[in-house]
């Protein structure tokens, strides 16, 4: 006798019937459809768009970094020996660019402006363009080419003067389009280009002013970039030079494009994986609808591998569909967001497929339908023919080992292909497990609500006992229900704790602690001179002024920066040149935690007191030895004390402070914090530039106006990203409510045939869903508030300081949608004709 698991069709005939029991328009397979689409659609938008943007970088590589090869450093030019043998690899464009007040002829306004000195071989790469789309010709020596943004700030256009430091020039033609401008990386102002000579005119490459050099090189043939990197590093050691190349002409940039882009990709996964709760409630709904079709299959002698053929292509074909529009949708959409962010991205990059982040995408999209959509087939297969004509009242089955098998083994690749594809997988790792435990908790929770009700005092009121039975009864989608909204309440919750944070952290602590304006390039000489104009102009300002050098680590303990294949993470000040100091007392905003500061009048060794987080990631004690680079040459000190920083007071805090005995005779100048009300920041401004003209004056204001726009953008993307997940959490619960659908018509048609009215059975599953989403709101609350403390005070270190009537707005809304949903859902059973529910019983 044939087994009842054997195929009695072959795949010709499975597929024929498959084909003709789907219904043209998916019909009782939306759910799948809409699910996979959305988490498709999400995966493959954010992997295509950091793939066009990174790629975008990486390809125009040399037109980005100005050159094959880039050596910067800080405060001095390279001599001339170091000239000839850069000239001596290839053709050598040299830049330089400082800080400086743009002042207008009238001198009643002043902007901080980027001022940079190009020589006649700029650009190596690329075009510099003015208006009218023509390349722009090198300035003369009184003359400079401005940005749109610093012409329409003081009102200028061509031909009118401007003037920088102690030399006034004639506007030549406005800035169209700067080849090298990613490349230059984070400004605080408008660009304005003059030559080389026409910036020594304006005398504010003093010595100790902090101005960066740039030597940029186009290599001959097709040397190596790498090489020549090499070479010269092997060539000059210790003279604290930074390289780049034309591989990572940008590498700030393309490290936060993808550090971002892996962040919203593991939102959009774990949307996905929301939406596969969905897919398994769908695809159950649909195979209960097909009862009486696999019933009479197995009655007509098909096996349970036929029953599986079957509705597998039915599924698939549907998946399949789903998957190939999503990542449609996603190729496509790119070129849109493109657009519509216009200058907010470094680059814009133009439309390209791009296969690999595709390819991610839909095997992420086939792996969540086959684990998700096997238990429920599973089940539908493995019952006889009698159980599936009773399924009404029949306990469902649990699934076989094979099927426990197959999805589990589906799990594992999900969870190889994030991790193995992740630009961190050890941060990937941490997200999924995090993910994959608040599943776990809401399974537990929904599991939980199903016992205690089951167990709770039967009340008088008919109403209430009846939702309360409704929570716990067989076939009851309570566990599909929590999963689904926990998710989505709690990610509501996290959301709005996070930004109403964030805004409050710049809105009311950053103003209320930070000083109103920055001043740099103070000539150390002339201390005193620029403390008496500060006081004549606002006598009750509070001024603090501190020596400032730049430096670069280039040892640890023993270890030189060059040699490690990958910096430690965490380790962000031993990428290029940082700010350096020195100090006689423990400066404002720190406090000592390790080791002691040294006395006044110390004439030893060379010390250095060091960020304590700084200390924890190179894993440094008191007592070892740092190795800096200043003005090209090596110091090394030794580690007399570790500090906590307070980085929100936005003073001077230096990760590195040196006894003053070992940087004081440097050439150096002085930087400056003044404090001082709104009004008198003005006055202050122009009597320090008519005094001191080679100043720059960095107003706080702006800068926090600039850093709120970051903020406000990656909350924008992240909100965005997360909308996808409520928006499958809100599918998920269309899903479970769809699942039950035949339980709760044959509930309804009973209770009407004993008398119950359409209000009472409304208000009956009303009060059900407003039990649950009371309980999970709750729970919610407990969740995204314990994972927005966590973003706030662990990843962004600021103070938590939710807005609670946001955020307990936001918890309520998501509770009335919840329930609103669930009623809507409701509504279409009170018409459920009696005879029509009973045969389908």
């Amino acid at each position: 006798m044939r087994d009842a698991r054997d195929a009695a069709l072959g795949w010709t005939q499975s597929w024929r019937i498959a084909r003709r029991d789907l219904n043209a328009g998916f019909r009782g397979l939306r759910l799948l459809l809409i699910c996979l689409f959305l988490g498709t659609a999400t995966l493959a938008t954010i992997g295509s768009l950091t793939a066009a943007i990174t790629g975008e970088i990486s390809s125009r590589g040399r037109v980005i970094l100005g050159g094959d090869v880039e050596v910067a450093m800080s405060q001095r030019e390279v001599s001339a020996a170091e000239r000839r043998v850069l000239r001596g690899l290839g053709q050598l464009s040299e830049t330089i660019r400082t800080r400086a007040m743009a002042r207008s002829a009238r001198g009643d306004a002043a902007v901080l402006t980027e001022l940079k000195g190009v020589d006649g071989a700029y650009p190596l790469y690329g075009t510099l363009t003015v208006q009218g789309g023509r390349a722009a010709p090198l300035p003369r020596a009184d003359e400079v080419l401005i940005d749109r943004a610093l012409a329409d700030r003081l009102g200028v256009g061509v031909g009118d003067r401007l003037r920088w430091g102690e030399a006034d020039y004639r506007v030549r033609a406005i800035i169209a389009s700067e080849p090298d401008r990613v490349g230059e990386g984070f400004t605080l102002g408008p660009v304005a280009i003059v030559s080389l000579d026409g910036l020594r005119r304006a005398q504010l490459l003093l010595p100790g002013a902090l101005y960066e050099s740039k030597y940029r090189l186009r290599l001959p043939g097709t040397a190596s970039a790498t090489a020549v990197v090499d070479r010269l590093k092997a060539r000059f050691p210790e003279t604290g030079w930074e390289y780049k190349d034309r591989d990572r002409a940008a590498p700030g940039a393309s490290r936060f494009f993808e550090r971002l882009g892996q962040f919203l990709g593991l939102i959009g996964l774990a949307a996905l994986v929301i939406a596969g709760i969905g897919v398994s409630n769908g695809v159950g709904s649909y195979l209960a609808g097909k009862r009486a079709s696999i019933a009479t299959l197995k009655v007509l002698g098909a096996g349970s591998r036929d029953i599986a053929r079957i509705y597998l292509m039915q599924i698939g074909t549907v998946a399949a569909i789903a998957i190939v529009a999503g990542l449609a949708f996603g190729a496509v959409l790119p070129m849109l967001l493109v657009e519509l962010a216009g200058d907010l991205l470094p680059v814009r990059p133009g439309f390209t497929l791009h296969p690999l982040p595709l390819a991610t995408s839909a095997a992420f999209g086939i792996l969540v339908a086959w684990v998700f959509a096997l238990p429920p087939l599973a089940r539908a297969r493995l019952l006889p023919a009698a159980a599936l004509f009773r399924g009404g009242i029949s306990p469902s089955r649990r699934i076989d080992r094979r099927t426990v098998a197959l999805v589990a083994s589906g799990i594992a690749l999900i969870l190889a292909l994030a991790i193995g594809t992740a630009r961190d997988p050890v941060f990937a790792g941490v997200v999924l497990a995090a993910v994959a435990a608040v599943l776990a908790l809401l399974l537990g929770i929904g599991w939980g609500v199903r016992f205690v009700a089951a167990r709770l005092p039967r009340s008088k009121r008919p109403l209430i006992r009846l939702a309360v039975a409704n929570l716990h009864r067989p076939g009851a989608q309570t566990g599909a229900l929590v999963i689904a909204l926990g998710l989505a309440l709690t990610l509501f919750v996290t959301l709005a704790a996070i930004q109403t944070t964030l805004r409050a952290e710049i809105a009311n602590t950053v103003p209320a602690r930070a000083p109103s304006q920055f001043v740099l390039d103070i000539p150390s000489a002339r201390q005193l001179a620029f403390r008496e104009t500060v006081a004549r102009a606002a006598p009750d300002a509070t001024l603090n002024l501190v020596p400032a050098l730049r430096g670069t680590v280039t040892a640890y303990a023993g270890t030189r920066v060059a040699d490690l294949k990958e910096l430690p993470e965490g380790a962000w000040f031993l990428r290029g040149e940082r700010g350096v100091t020195y100090s006689s007392v423990l400066p404002e905003g720190s406090t000592l935690v390790a080791g002691k500061w040294w006395p006044p009048d110390y004439a030893g060794p060379p010390l250095v007191s060091i960020d304590a987080q700084a200390a924890r990631v190179l894993n440094l004690r008191v007592g070892d030895t740092l190795t800096v680079s200043v003005l090209g040459r090596e110091i090394e000190a030794q580690i007399a004390s570790l500090r906590e920083i307070r980085w929100d007071t936005m003073g001077f805090n230096y990760v590195l402070v040196f006894s003053p005995n070992t940087l004081a005779a440097a050439p150096h100048t002085l930087a400056a914090t003044i404090s001082t009300d709104k009004a008198r920041e003005s006055a202050i401004a122009r009597a320090v530039l008519s005094a001191f003209p080679s100043v720059s004056i960095i107003a706080v204001g702006d800068v926090i106006k600039q850093v709120s726009a970051i903020l406000e953008q990656m909350s924008a993307a992240i909100l965005l990203s997360a909308s996808v997940a409520i928006l499958a959490g809100i599918a998920v619960l269309v899903g479970a409510i769809a699942a039950s659908r035949q339980a709760r018509a044959y509930d309804s048609v009973i209770l009407k045939t004993l008398g119950a009215t359409r209000r009472q059975i409304l208000v009956a599953q009303a009060i059900e869903y407003a039990l649950l989403a009371g309980l999970l709101a709750a729970i919610a609350l407990a969740l995204g508030l314990a994972a927005a403390w966590y973003v706030v005070t662990q990843v962004f270190e600021f103070g938590w300081a939710p807005d609670w009537p946001v955020v307990l707005g936001t918890l309520a809304a998501g509770a009335i949608l919840t329930l609103g949903i669930g009623l809507a859902g409701s509504i279409p059973l009170l018409s459920v004709r009696p005879a029509a529910a009973l045969r389908r019983q």
